[in-house]
């Protein structure tokens, strides 16, 4: 089994900087994705970032360079830093591991964007 834990969550300003994180722990090989979903109130669950073994991050249509994913691969853990927030930031954000066939998820962390 593996579990997710996420860091870093909270309350930022329009414009502001957040950064998470998410430490991978149990059973894990070396071929796998990691990175972030979000949902936001009324919302689908949308894809933020993620990034696997030895290739180029992907992204959201929504963030549009804003965002930056990077990942530690000695730690399980990977790192979300977002710039240049707004409002539809707004959501929980889920951090994943995808080993194929599983799929684990991250208890979720509330990010709010507002003044």
């Amino acid at each position: 089994q593996v579990q997710l834990v996420e860091s870093g969550g909270g309350l930022v300003q329009p414009g502001g900087s957040l950064r998470l994180s998410c430490a991978a722990s149990g059973s894990i090989g070396s071929m796998y994705v990691m990175g972030w979903y979000r949902q936001a109130p009324g919302n689908q669950r949308e894809l933020v970032a993620s990034i696997g073994t030895g290739r180029n991050p992907d992204y959201g249509a929504s963030i549009k360079g804003r965002f930056t994913i990077s990942r530690d691969n000695g730690k399980n853990m990977v790192s979300l830093q977002m710039n240049s927030m707004t409002p539809e930031d707004t959501a929980v954000y889920y951090c994943f591991l995808r080993e194929l066939p599983n799929l684990y998820w991250g208890q979720g962390t509330q990010v709010t964007v507002s003044s």
